[in-house]
């Protein structure tokens, strides 16, 4: 969906990104991404890094987050800042929807 301007849900295809997560790649340019992420209780997005600047708001559901080392429990509302290379990681505790914004595009996930 690289530069595409309207990005209608049902025409994303959905691809595996863990045991329990599926990935949607929304829009994007080469500046910054969108993706969303559903996770089915127990889920989990494993503890790593990377060099993208990372912003995740919970759509729904409640995870548990560590970033840099801190672990905090956020449901639906909260969001997060994970910078350039600070290690971060979450477990579903409630199935649920994260939408995390990249900066630049992870070109990884297309």
């Amino acid at each position: 969906m690289l530069d595409q301007r309207w990005i209608f849900h049902d025409d994303v295809p959905t691809t595996a990104a863990g045991e329990g997560v599926t990935r949607r790649v929304l829009a994007y340019d080469s500046e910054v991404m969108c993706v969303e992420n559903t996770f089915a209780a127990d889920a989990v997005g494993p503890l790593h890094h990377h060099p993208h600047t990372q912003i995740t708001y919970v759509v729904s559901g409640v995870f548990e987050f560590e970033i840099d080392g801190v672990v905090k429990t956020v449901r639906a509302g909260d969001s997060m800042l994970k910078s350039s290379n600070v290690p971060h990681g979450c477990v579903c505790r409630e199935a649920g929807v994260l939408l995390d914004l990249f900066t630049p595009m992870r070109e990884d996930f297309v």
